[in-house]
C-alpha cells in the first residue's frame, strides 16, 4: 500500500506527517484491497482540515474529510469516517449472498 502525504498553503513538519501515516497504515486492518491512501492537509481560515482518499481495488474512491481546532484532531476525525466507510463496504461486498431467507416468501418444504 502506497501512503502520499501533501498539504496546501503550509509545509507539514515531520511530525505530523508520521502520525498522519501511522493512521492510514492502521486503515489496512480494516479493508485489505486497498491500494494507496493519500492524506491532503490544508487550512480553512485558521483551522486545519484534513483529507484522506482511499484508493480502492475495483471500487470508486472513499473520502473521509474532517475540520478540527487542531491538525491532529483533523487527522484522527478523517481517519475515523474512512474507517467507517471501509467497514460497511466491506460488509456489503462480504454478505451481498447471504442475507438470509425472505420472511415475506413461504419456504418451501
Amino acid at each position: 500500500m502506497r501512503i502520499e502525504i501533501s498539504s496546501r498553503h503550509k509545509p507539514v513538519t515531520a511530525d505530523t506527517r508520521a502520525y498522519a501515516g501511522e493512521r492510514a497504515q492502521r486503515l489496512l486492518k480494516y479493508y485489505n484491497r486497498i491500494q494507496s491512501i493519500r492524506v491532503v492537509l490544508d487550512s480553512d481560515g485558521n483551522r486545519p482540515v484534513c483529507e484522506m482518499i482511499a484508493e480502492l481495488e475495483h471500487m470508486h474512491d472513499l473520502v473521509g474529510r474532517a475540520l478540527g481546532e487542531e491538525t491532529r484532531a483533523a487527522i484522527d476525525q478523517a481517519a475515523d469516517r474512512l474507517e467507517r466507510q471501509l467497514v460497511k463496504h466491506k460488509d456489503r461486498t462480504r454478505n451481498r449472498k447471504g442475507r438470509g431467507p425472505n420472511p415475506h416468501q413461504p419456504t418451501r418444504t
